[in-house]
């Protein structure tokens, strides 16, 4: 993919990511805290999925999604944060045009998965409670599988579409980026070419890609909360909105992070914020997501418990 140019006719080759801060003293700092948010992220998230795959009891549709999303949240975090440690170390902030454009696409590609993802697992969770006797039959391997597939291909079509219309924009400078990573208000800013129809095509495929997600998210679990409420055992009834709990708390900061980086284009002061959002999205909220899980669900602890302590016990 070619450079876009700017009016002088000059190529854009590379942008400058500017990074979290300025200050050569605390950019140490900042790389010991990123380097152990991603060992902590891909870590917690490949035990969950370890346990997702090796655990018998754990084989059921739900944690067959939770196992999707575990991979994705380690997907999310690899696309920026070895990047950001990468120029921590070698002090070099330029990245070339057309890795700024592959880090977006690729981004894009793996956040627009969890959305249908997290989608999938309140369907999950509608048919498992709402509709018990024909969970087996809706819920299949052959419908799991279909479901993943539909989510990998709505989102590379939305990824696809953000990245060639961004690569139509032309950039005439100054080509420096107030974040860790290239995302696309940040190029908007920077473009000197009109970006209507892209701001419009992010609402729009917002709308498809997040808006209708979370109609069905909120749907399915208000018909979740009202059968649950009809449950006459409380220990019923704690199970199952300690399951709901755990997804409905990742949906919250999923959504809340996506919605305030995406649907707020006219701030042009929103610097500081986008990059705490940043952290938010693509840092903390992969890292929590499986301490969110395990906690509140037994399963998954006796999962992992059995998986430390048959390490323990080998010579």
């Amino acid at each position: 993919m070619e450079p876009a140019c700017g009016d002088n006719g000059t190529a854009v080759t590379e942008f400058i990511l500017l990074g979290l801060v300025e200050t050569p003293a605390l950019q140490p700092v900042v790389f010991v805290l990123f380097l152990l948010a991603y060992l902590l992220t891909v870590g917690g998230n490949l035990s969950l999925l370890a346990a997702v795959v090796v655990e018998p009891r754990l084989h059921t549709p739900m944690y067959f999604f939770l196992g999707n999303l575990s991979a994705l949240d380690v997907g999310c975090i690899t696309v920026t944060v070895p990047a950001l440690l990468v120029r921590l170390l070698t002090r070099r902030r330029a990245v070339p045009y057309p890795a700024c454009l592959t880090q977006l696409f690729f981004f894009h590609l793996l956040a627009g998965v969890d959305c249908f993802l997290l989608t999938a697992m309140a369907y999950d969770r509608f048919l498992a409670i709402c509709r018990p006797l024909t969970y087996s039959a809706r819920m299949s391997r052959a419908a799991q599988g279909l479901l993943v597939a539909a989510s990998w291909a709505c989102a590379f079509s939305n990824a696809l579409t953000h990245t060639v219309a961004v690569s139509t924009l032309r950039f005439c400078g100054p080509a420096e980026i107030h974040h860790f990573y290239c995302d696309l208000p940040q190029l908007f800013r920077l473009s000197c070419s009109s970006t209507r129809l892209n701001e419009r095509l992010l609402f729009g495929l917002g709308i498809l890609m997040a808006g209708a997600p979370v109609v069905l998210i909120v749907s399915s679990y208000a018909h979740v909360g009202a059968a649950v409420l009809r449950i006459r055992s409380a220990e019923g009834r704690k199970k199952a909105f300690s399951t709901c709990g755990s997804h409905l708390t990742v949906v919250g900061i999923f959504y809340g992070t996506g919605v305030f980086s995406y649907m707020r284009l006219g701030s042009v002061e929103a610097s500081e914020k986008d990059q705490g959002i940043g952290v938010l999205n693509t840092v903390v909220s992969p890292m929590l997501n499986p301490l969110i899980y395990s906690l509140r669900n037994p399963d998954v602890q006796a999962a992992l418990r059995r998986g430390l302590a048959g390490k323990r016990g080998l010579p």
